[in-house]
C-alpha cells in the first residue's frame, strides 16, 4: 500500500479539484449576474461540458504525450500548471466573472486530460503487472472519493461561503497535488518517441488506429468498452437520482446530495472490494457478478414500489456492484504488454468513454422528453443496457 500513497494522494486531489471547482460554479455563481444569454440551466450544461469536450479533441495528444516522453514529467508538469490555471479561477471567484470561471473549467478539463494516460500508466509502473489489479482498484476509488467529497464540500461552502475560502481551497489543492506528484516513484520503460510520432492526433483517426491496436491484445477492446459502459450507464444514473428523488419521493436537495454520496461511496467501496478480491477470483467472474447485481438491483426500482430508505440502499448497491463490473476491465487494458504503447491504449480509453458519456445525455434527454420525465422507465433504460452488455459479454467469451 505504501508504495501506492504519493501517487493515489496525488489522483484524489486532481479529481477532488476538478469537481470541487466545477460545483463550486453550479452552486455559486448560478447566483452571479449572468449575461442575457446564458440561463442557468445552459451555465450547468456549459460547465459540466467544459470538463468532458477536451478528452473528445485531445485524448491523442495526451496518448502521444504519454509515448514520447516519462509519464511522471508529464504527470508533474500539467500537475505543476494548475497553479495559473487555479489562480484564474480566483479572479473570476472575487470578480464574479462566469464566462473566466468556466475558462478556468475548460483549462482544467483539458490539463486533466492531456495528463490522464500518463498517470493511468503509473499504475502499472509502480505495482508491476501482478499488482495492477490492486492498483487499479485503489486508483478508482481514490477517484470517485475525490468527486463525493469536491461535490459535497463544494455544496456544503455555498450556504455559507465567502470567496477567500474559495480562493484558499482552489490553491491549497493545487498545491497539495503537485507537492504528491513529487513523491511518486515509478520504474518506467525508456520513452519512445519514434513510436509517438505514428499516433494520429485527429480524434476519429486516432480511433480507427487505436481500435486496430487494442486488437492486438486479448479481451483489449471489449475491456474498452466495458469501461465505457459503467460511465454510460453511471452517467445516467447519476442525471436520473435528480429527477427520480425530487418527482417521486419530493425530497430536498440536501436529500438528493444524500443519494448522490452514497452512490460515489458504493463505488469507491466496490471498487477497493475488486482490487482486494481480484488475486482470488477470476476477473470476469467479477465482471458478470457486478453486472448481475446492478441488474437485480435495477429491477427492483422499477417494479416494486420502495420507500427512500430503501432506494438508498439500493443505489448504493448498485453502484457497489458497477465497482465490481469496472476493474476488470481496467485491470485487463493495464496488464496488456504493450510497453509503451500503454499510453495510446489509455487515451484510446479516455476517448471512448467520452463518446459513451455523451450518448447518455442524448439518451437521456430522448427518454425524458418522450416519457415526460419518467424516471422508471429511464431506470428500466440502465436495466436493458446491463442486460445486453451482459449477453454480450457471455458470447465473447464462448
Amino acid at each position: 500500500m505504501k508504495k501506492w500513497t504519493s501517487l493515489l494522494a496525488a489522483n484524489f486531489l486532481g479529481v477532488f479539484n476538478d469537481n470541487f471547482l466545477k460545483n463550486a460554479i453550479i452552486f455559486v455563481a448560478i447566483g452571479w449576474s449572468l449575461p442575457v444569454w446564458l440561463t442557468q440551466s445552459q451555465l450547468i450544461a456549459l460547465v459540466s461540458a467544459s470538463l468532458v469536450v477536451p478528452y473528445l479533441i485531445l485524448s491523442p495528444l495526451g496518448g502521444k504525450l504519454a509515448v514520447h516522453y516519462s509519464k511522471l514529467k508529464v504527470f508533474r508538469f500539467f500537475k505543476l500548471m494548475e497553479f495559473p490555471i487555479m489562480v484564474i479561477a480566483c479572479v473570476a471567484f472575487l470578480y464574479e466573472w462566469v464566462i473566466v470561471a468556466v475558462l478556468a473549467v475548460l483549462l482544467m478539463g483539458i490539463q486533466s486530460c492531456l495528463y490522464s494516460p500518463a498517470k493511468y500508466g503509473l499504475i502499472r509502473d509502480i505495482g508491476g503487472v501482478e499488482g495492477s489489479a490492486i492498483g487499479s482498484g485503489l486508483f478508482e476509488t481514490m477517484a470517485f472519493l475525490g468527486i463525493l467529497t469536491g461535490t459535497v464540500l463544494a455544496s456544503w461552502l455555498s450556504d455559507y461561503h465567502q470567496v477567500w475560502v474559495f480562493v484558499v481551497m482552489f490553491m491549497l489543492l493545487a498545491a497539495g497535488g503537485y507537492v504528491a506528484t513529487l513523491r511518486i516513484k515509478a520504474t518506467e520503460l525508456n520513452p519512445d518517441p519514434e513510436t509517438s510520432l505514428k499516433i494520429n492526433l485527429f480524434p476519429w483517426r486516432f480511433l480507427r488506429d487505436s481500435y486496430k491496436l487494442a486488437k492486438s491484445f486479448k479481451q483489449v477492446n471489449l475491456a474498452v468498452f466495458c469501461v465505457s459502459v459503467f460511465w454510460l450507464i453511471g452517467a445516467l444514473l447519476q442525471m436520473n437520482i435528480v429527477i427520480h428523488a425530487k418527482i417521486f419521493y419530493q425530497v430536498s436537495n440536501t436529500a438528493t446530495g444524500v443519494v448522490m454520496a452514497f452512490a460515489a461511496i458504493g463505488i469507491a467501496l466496490g471498487t477497493w472490494l475488486t482490487g482486494i478480491l481480484s488475486s482470488k477470483i477470476k476477473g470476469h467472474k467479477l465482471m458478470l457478478c457486478g453486472l448481475t447485481g446492478m441488474l437485480v438491483n435495477l429491477l427492483i426500482i422499477v417494479f416494486l414500489q420502495i420507500d427512500f430508505q430503501l432506494f438508498l440502499v439500493l443505489i448504493f448497491l448498485i453502484a457497489c456492484f458497477g465497482g465490481l463490473f469496472q476493474v476488470p476491465n481496467l485491470t485487463v487494458i493495464q496488464q496488456a504488454d504493450a510497453g509503451r504503447k500503454l499510453g495510446q491504449l489509455l487515451a484510446y480509453m479516455n476517448l471512448v468513454i467520452f463518446i459513451f458519456v455523451l450518448m447518455a445525455s442524448v439518451l437521456f434527454s430522448i427518454t425524458t422528453f418522450i416519457t415526460n420525465d419518467n424516471s422508471h422507465v429511464v431506470f428500466g433504460l440502465i436495466a436493458m443496457i446491463c442486460l445486453l452488455t451482459l449477453f454480450f459479454m457471455k458470447k465473447k467469451k464462448k
